[in-house]
């Protein structure tokens, strides 16, 4: 939403996936919120030193969602939660991207539930319960792109 929390926390989660995968060269990744309130602004200390713990580089800057350019840049638009998808959703008026725009949960592999849920009124559990969730759905994400063929989609 704010584009603080599991959005940056996603993109370097996912970055680092890449990484691993030496396919930097292939695929971008960014992150962006559906609001402009955290325009600007570095992720939550919390989410970065959570992620820290975890290897990660939580070092994006908010931004707000720009349906003009992103809707067209990117292949895959994943939201984090089911508010943030209808409204994504609803920039797509003419549903001219619609077969690009996804739930992050779509992507778990191992774990389930039903959204990745805001951590940021649920304090440290809460932060590691959305790493937890972010790990295993990029890694699902990861595979959607690169197709069964391995190579990038």
């Amino acid at each position: 939403m704010g584009n603080i929390c599991r959005s940056p926390a996603a993109e370097a989660v996912m970055k680092n996936l890449i990484v691993e995968k030496d396919l930097s060269d292939h695929i971008e990744v960014d992150s962006a919120g559906t609001i402009a309130y955290h325009t600007g602004e570095s992720a939550d200390s919390r989410m970065i030193s959570a992620a820290n713990k975890r290897g990660y580089n939580v070092d994006s800057i908010a931004r707000q969602f720009n349906e003009k350019q992103d809707f067209k840049h990117f292949d895959y638009i994943v939201a984090m939660d089911n508010d943030n998808y209808r409204d994504i959703i609803d920039l797509d008026d003419r549903q001219k991207y619609r077969n690009k725009i996804f739930k992050m949960v779509d992507f778990l592999e191992d774990l389930t539930s039903d959204k990745i849920p805001d951590p940021y009124y649920s304090g440290n559990d809460g932060f590691e319960l959305v790493l937890d969730l972010l790990e295993d759905s990029t890694k699902g994400l990861l595979k959607k792109v690169i197709g069964d063929d391995g190579r990038t989609t």
